[in-house]
Order: C-alpha cells, then structure tokens, then sequence
C-alpha cells in the first residue's frame, strides 16, 4: 500500500504533513528551513540539486529522505576530498554523488524522516533501498548521510553502509543556575582567563542585543548578510546563504531565530546567527567588519551560553571544527556519516581507510577531553 516518490521542489510537499514526520526539536529538517534553501537560490548555483524521496500510504505522507544530487562536496563538512581525487585517478568520475544532508548544516540530527504512527523500521527501509537504486540506475559514484542521529547511524549500519567517525565541541548544560554558577566549575586559571576575555569585550564601545525573528528589522538583516559574507570572502570562500534566505527564515520560523548583534555608535559592527530548537542551540554563521579584543567569544559563546542557561537549553552546538571551544567549555563529541560507493574494490579501501580513522579519532577525542576547563571532580 505505501507509494515511494522522487521530488524537485519541497514545495511539492504539505508543510504540515512533512513537519509531521518529525518531532520538532531539530530546526534543520523543518520545512520551513529546507524550502528556503531552495527558494533563495542557495542551492542551484552551488551544485546541490535537491532529489528528496517521499513515502505515501493511502495519500498520506509517512516518510522522506532529504536527498541531493552533487556535482562537488562544496558545504558538506565530512570531507572526501581525498576521496574523490582517489577515485578520478584511477580514471572514474566521482561526481555526480548523492547526499542525504542539510546543506551548509554540520548539524547531528534525524536524515531518515517518519510519521511516528507509521511502520518505523519498513519505512526507513523504503527510504534507504529508494536512495540505493536511485544512486545505481543514475551510476553515481557514492551515496553518503551526513550527520546522523544515534538512531539512523545504527540503521545505517544495520542496512550495510560504512560508518565514518568525526567529532564536534559542544556544550551540555548541567542545571547551571546563571554564568558565574557555570564558571564555577573550571579551574582558577581558565576561569580567569574568560571573565578577562569578557572584560576586554564589555569595556569596549561596543553594545550586544539578541533578537528573535520577530524583533530583527530589516537593517538588522541587511548589516548580519553583510558580516556574514565578508567572512567568506576573507577566507576565499563563497557566501551561498543569500540575504533572502535569512529574512524568509524570520518570516516563516521566527521563533527558532537568536540574532546576536553588536554595535557602537556609528552603526552594527558584528553579529553570529544561531537557530534554536526545543532543548538545543545552534551556532552557525559569525561575521565582523571592525575588530574588537575577544568580541567574537563574547558573541559567539558567552551571551549564547548565558541565552542557554537562561532558556535552560540543554545543549548547544557551536558548529564544525574550532579547538578554541574547548576551553570555553565544549566538550568534543563523536558525529556519524554512513557511505556507500558503487566500485566494490574501491568500497574495500576505503573500509580499511576507516578503520584507521576510526581508531584515531577515538584516541583524539580522549586526549581533547583531558584539556577541558573544568576542576578534576567535575569530568
């Protein structure tokens, strides 16, 4: 009785009936945020062409799958670079692949979407065998799932995929009653090295503000694009995010939106774009257009801790990468990919390839956990 289905466009698809595959705690894979992608040219022009997979039973929508086509690994943040330059050698093209991912978005959340009333394990079966043959009869090279949740990482396994390990500093919060109580618990020297870093901060001309979707006006958006891109463009990357994505995020989920901005008194000088869910933060995109001593931790982290703790979120992840977060308390924490590559040979390489990775991430997870902040009876 169940209908699987391929689709272009997400507005394809009732908002209601796809937001009803999940339970809302994960702003990434909301209709809103994904249909944004599409409709703002954040897509296309960057080499994601959205091919979602839909499951239908008795007309009602019971499964999707977040899926794209890919002619590069442009936003994935599980890198295969090395990979695909592995593959073209031996003479094979490496692109297109097909992503099951959040574009733009190293974000650990739930890829394998059903409606709570549904068959969970028959329709997550559809959705994987339906994005298998969709990646042979095209002969793509690959087929990867970034990010996943416990849940569908161990689906994925059971389903045959290769498992890739990686890790992320986030911050859990354990009941803190304010900043101070949090700071409490580091160790003298760390914890005076952030309430200086908060000093130079503060002391400065500088005045910091929050704003959810309904509260940041258009020059807010207008000043925040502006930052946002010049980081890229310092970097020599590519802002794919455009001014329009932000605003139609603060007119459809304007209450998943957390705005920090800081001005002085000619105008808006900085600001770092965060999306919240039931119990979590997450920090995605900071940009600046004047430097001020230790303004970034102070935006970046220290007002959207003091956010967390106030909101009593209980996690907050401040995105891919950065050491920096360890000694502001982000502990590093394993995130999940599950492959799969078309040349059987090449499959058997990579597999031992992430044998070797696996076991050296682990070691680099233990070893980062013994230079947290915190005094030795909190770990």
């Amino acid at each position: 009785m169940m209908e699987l289905s391929y689709i272009n466009h997400l507005s394809s698809v009732s908002a209601t009936q796809w937001n009803g595959l999940s339970d809302g705690r994960n702003p990434f894979v909301q209709h809103a945020f994904l249909n944004a992608l599409e409709t703002c040219d954040c897509l296309h022009p960057f080499g994601w062409q959205p091919l979602h997979i839909v499951v239908h039973e008795h007309d009602q929508l019971v499964g999707a799958l977040p899926l794209y086509i890919k002619s590069n690994s442009y936003g994935e943040f599980v890198f295969d670079w090395a990979w695909a330059s592995a593959y073209e050698r031996s003479g094979r093209a490496y692109y297109p692949k097909l992503v099951c991912s959040i574009p733009y978005t190293p974000a650990t959340g739930p890829r394998l979407l059903v409606h709570p009333e549904a068959d969970q394990h028959t329709v997550k079966q559809w959705l994987v065998q339906g994005a298998l043959q969709m990646a042979q009869q095209q002969k793509l090279s690959s087929l990867h799932y970034l990010f996943t949740n416990q849940e569908d990482t161990d689906f994925l396994r059971e389903s045959g995929l290769m498992l890739r390990l990686g890790y992320q500093f986030h911050w859990d919060n354990a009941d803190y009653r304010d900043f101070d109580h949090y700071l409490e618990q580091f160790t003298s020297k760390k914890r005076k090295q952030i309430k200086r870093e908060r000093r130079d901060a503060q002391n400065s001309d500088v005045e910091i503000e929050i704003l959810d979707g309904y509260q940041a006006q258009e020059h807010h958006w207008q000043a925040f694009h502006q930052f946002y891109s010049s980081t890229f463009e310092r970097k020599s990357g590519i802002p794919t995010l455009s001014l329009a994505f932000f605003q139609t995020l603060a007119q459809t989920m304007p209450e998943a939106i957390v705005l920090v901005m800081a001005h002085n008194s000619q105008g808006y000088v900085a600001g770092a774009f965060n999306l919240r869910g039931t119990d979590a933060l997450y920090g995605r995109h900071y940009g600046c257009i004047e430097h001020y001593r230790h303004l970034h931790f102070e935006i970046c982290y220290y007002q959207t801790l003091e956010y967390c703790i106030a909101q009593k979120l209980q996690r907050f992840e401040a995105g891919a990468q950065g050491e920096h977060k360890l000694s502001r308390g982000f502990i590093p924490t394993p995130t999940w990919s599950a492959h799969w590559l078309a040349d059987k040979p090449f499959s058997q390489l990579i597999q031992g390839f992430l044998q070797h990775e696996t076991k050296a991430m682990l070691s680099d997870i233990e070893d980062l956990k013994t230079h947290a902040p915190f005094k030795q009876k909190s770990l």
